[in-house]
Order: structure tokens, then C-alpha cells, then sequence
């Protein structure tokens, strides 16, 4: 099923959380919604499930208005954070749950239910688990018995809502590869959101990055990780040092800083500010440097080492404690900054990152 989204907008009162959304998801796909707490992740995937309404704005899938269709005629599979099993239910009762709720004549035999319930325990690889209790499981058990009650009706549209949010670390990341052989094999398509970049860029095909309520840019994990759009998506994937620079004929400029590992960019000359993450910063002995060291810091692997020029401006980086250039850095040497990588936009550096409402929206399509 291709979803396409146009123009969606929607407010809570007096804050407008979705603000012109123009998505298109390809059949098939596993996409990824990513952003921090207030971004409008989840309100768009309920609408998308028929949860909410939008107040303005297109709903399209395979070429029917989806606003015109209530929640239970989408055939939506659901998979909530906090599993909402049913716990007077077996797991393979859980699992049938939805098949077994039809109206009596779209309703499968008793057999075809089992069946179908048998071969998802096997494919959720929890087929020993059938006969248990939700109390009597895992939190990973009961999430794959959740993603299960969603696929028995044969979803048209899967949809998660930081389905692994709930669990730990370790736990999180089997059933993230666990995951995606399951829409492999289902050939869903498949909507997630979540706040955690590594799962996002893991899993998806594309990644939707989302800020208040708009869409700041798509891609897959290197072209958001190398060229973010914008100073919202650079900030929101670590680029926390923010250097004010010049730009002159598409080169960077700015007292201590050599920029001749940063590629040449085709922006206007004039200001502009340098957007880096602490890794992503050597800093360089040099007597004559305009940036001095306060503190290092040694975590046995890595130095974090805290810098200022005589402007005021302060940086952190991070750096291999072994590498070469590590030697003699000890507060109060000074040095220049050596940029690996970054990204840099037109203008003065504001006094906070600017905003994703500052920012055009981006209108592109997965694939």
C-alpha cells in the first residue's frame, strides 16, 4: 500500500503539532518518523490509524481518501509502546484477537484462526509461548506477541509507536534485527516512530526527521548524518558546537580555525555558522592559536577537552586519547581547531539553534 500525505495540518488548542506535512510512503517500505518529544511523531501516525482526525490536509492510500474511512475499515495493524495485551488472555488468544472479532461473515473458520496463529508463532519465534499468560512473559515476549495480534489481520499499513521504548538496551537491539526479518518477510508497509537515532537509522529504509510539527528533512542515515538540512537537524544529530565563521568563495573562514579538510561549499559570502560535533574536532598545539584549553578530561579511552577563544566563544571536543595530536594537550596550551567534518548555513549565529517553525518545510517523497 502507498501512502500519500498532503498538506496535513492539526491543533491542540492554541499549538498547531502538525503544521503542512507532504509525505509519500512507497509500498512495502519501513519508514522511520524520528524527533524529540513534541514533534508531532505520534499524532501523525494516529490519524494515519484513524485515531485522530487532522484539521486540514490529504490522507491517500493506493489512490482511496483514507479521512472518508473509520479506524476499523483501514485494517490498521497497531503495535503500542506498552504492549496493551489483553491479560485474562493466553498468548495465542491475544494473538487471534482480532480475527476473531470480525463481523461473523468476514469472520475465518475457527481452523483457518489457528492456523494463522500457529504460523506467526513460528515466524515471531515464540511458538512455546503459546498456551502462557502476558503476566508470565518477558517484556520482549509480550512485544513480539503484540507486533503479532497486529500482523494476524493481514494489515494493509503496520504502524508502531516506539514499539521497544519500554525495554532495555540489549533487549532493544535483538528484536530491532528481529524486526526487520519480520517486515522482510511480511513485505508490509510499515511506519515507526521513535526518539532513538540508532534504531531509526537502523531499521528504516528512510527517515523522516521531524521538529515542531513539520518535516525537516528525509533521507537514509549517512545523507542525514553528512549533510543535515538544517541547523534544526545538524543540532539534533550532535553537531552542538556552533562556531560563527565567514564565507568566501565557498570557503570557510575564521580566526583559528583550518578548515582545509571541509569540502567547498556554494553559498553566499559573507556570515555564517560552522555546526560541529565534539568528535568531529582536533584540536592542534599551536602557540600562536587563538583557542585555549580550560580543562581535560580522561575517560581512559577519550580526552573531553574543554576550549574558549578571546571572543568568548566556548567548544568541546572529543578525542581518541591516543592519538597523535593528544600529546601536551593539558589546560591553559593553546591551539587551533582542525574541523573534520561539518556543516555550515548562511547567517549569524543566533543565540539558540533555530527552531524547525524557522525552517521551510521539506516536501519530499520516500523513493
Amino acid at each position: 500500500m502507498t501512502i500519500t500525505i498532503t498538506g496535513m495540518r492539526k491543533r491542540f488548542g492554541p499549538t498547531e503539532v502538525l503544521r503542512g506535512i507532504d509525505l509519500t510512503v512507497e509500498k512495502g517500505e519501513l519508514v522511520a518518523l524520528l524527533g524529540p518529544s513534541g514533534s508531532g511523531k505520534t499524532t501523525l501516525l494516529k490519524i494515519i490509524a484513524g485515531l485522530d482526525w487532522p484539521d486540514m490536509g490529504g490522507l491517500d492510500v493506493d489512490g482511496v481518501n483514507w479521512l472518508n474511512l473509520p479506524a476499523q475499515d483501514r485494517r490498521i495493524g497497531f503495535v503500542f509502546q506498552h504492549y496493551a495485551l489483553f491479560p485474562h488472555m493466553k498468548v495465542r488468544d491475544n494473538i487471534a484477537f482480532g480475527l476473531t472479532v470480525r463481523p461473523r461473515s468476514q469472520r475465518p473458520g475457527r481452523g483457518v484462526i489457528a492456523a494463522r496463529v500457529d504460523e506467526l508463532l513460528h515466524l515471531l519465534q515464540i511458538a512455546h509461548l503459546g498456551d502462557r499468560y502476558p503476566a508470565q512473559l518477558s517484556g520482549g515476549q509480550r512485544q513480539r506477541v503484540a507486533l503479532g495480534r497486529a500482523l494476524a489481520i493481514e494489515p494493509t499499513v503496520l504502524l508502531l509507536d516506539e514499539p521497544f521504548g519500554a525495554l532495555d538496551a540489549a533487549i532493544r537491539r535483538d528484536l530491532r534485527n528481529w524486526l526487520r526479518e519480520v517486515h522482510g518477510a511480511t513485505g508490509s508497509t510499515s511506519i515507526f516512530v521513535t526518539h532513538d537515532q540508532e534504531e531509526a537509522f537502523e531499521l528504516a529504509d528512510r527517515v523522516v526527521i521531524m521538529g515542531q510539527g513539520q518535516i525537516e528533512q528525509i533521507g537514509s542515515a549517512d545523507q542525514i548524518h553528512d549533510r543535515p538540512a538544517t541547523p534544526f537537524v545538524a543540532n539534533f544529530m550532535g553537531a552542538t558546537v556552533e562556531i560563527p565563521v565567514t564565507m568566501r568563495a565557498g570557503r570557510i573562514e575564521a580566526a583559528g580555525i583550518d578548515a582545509t579538510r571541509l569540502e567547498r561549499r556554494v553559498l553566499p559570502d559573507g556570515p555564517a555558522t560552522l555546526f560541529l560535533r565534539p568528535d568531529d574536532i582536533t584540536p592542534i598545539a599551536d602557540t600562536q592559536g587563538c583557542w585555549t584549553i580550560e580543562t581535560v578530561a580522561s575517560t581512559g579511552a577519550t580526552l573531553r577537552i574543554a576550549l574558549k577563544d578571546g571572543a568568548g566563544n566556548r567548544v568541546e571536543t572529543v578525542l581518541p586519547r591516543r592519538a597523535p595530536e593528544a600529546a601536551g594537550l593539558t589546560p591553559g596550551t593553546r591551539t587551533h581547531l582542525r574541523p573534520e567534518a561539518g556543516s555550515v548555513f548562511p547567517g549569524p549565529r543566533p543565540a539558540t539553534t533555530p527552531a524547525p517553525a524557522a525552517q521551510a518545510p521539506a516536501k519530499e517523497n520516500i523513493r
